[in-house]
């Protein structure tokens, strides 16, 4: 009995811990990745999508458009930059505060571009559309922050 009691209090920890953030070496490597040019800043197009994830975290960059290493390194240890998972059923109806800019980037920061014509509808869901692997997809933006295409 003593056995299923500590059995169980484990698996109540395990599953309220946090998740781990990444490691130094795997923020380096997608730093070495995101740098593409290795001029030791990301910036210009190879920004965006990081300054999204950045946005939807809360974090700010110092210079518009631009991330150096350091505000990288912080942003990718807290875990800014893991592409987010939409819960069942998603997009899902409800009282949406989400402006079209924090729509748009959430839409971003899944791995999407070219993103327009985004309006939020009766249920209070953005729709729009965008580039997914070079091919247009519809996308909808739920009050929850989940990103999903009419492919999912």
């Amino acid at each position: 009995m003593k056995k299923m009691c500590a059995l169980a209090a484990i698996a109540a920890w395990a599953v309220s811990a946090p998740a781990f953030a990444a490691t130094d070496a795997e923020c380096q490597d997608m730093w070495k990745k995101a740098d593409a040019n290795s001029d030791g800043n990301v910036s210009g197009g190879e920004a965006i999508r990081y300054i999204s994830f950045m946005r939807v975290a809360g974090m700010t960059v110092a210079t518009e458009g631009t991330i150096t290493q350091g505000e990288f390194m912080n942003a990718c240890k807290a875990d800014a930059y893991k592409a987010k998972k939409a819960d069942a059923g998603a997009p899902l109806k409800g009282s949406n505060s989400f402006t079209e800019g924090q729509a748009k980037d959430r839409i971003i920061a899944q791995g999407m571009d070219g993103v327009t014509g985004l309006k939020k509808d009766a249920d209070g869901i953005w729709r729009g559309t965008a580039q997914q692997g070079g091919k247009s997809v519809e996308v909808a933006v739920d009050y929850k922050g989940n990103v999903v295409t009419a492919n999912q």
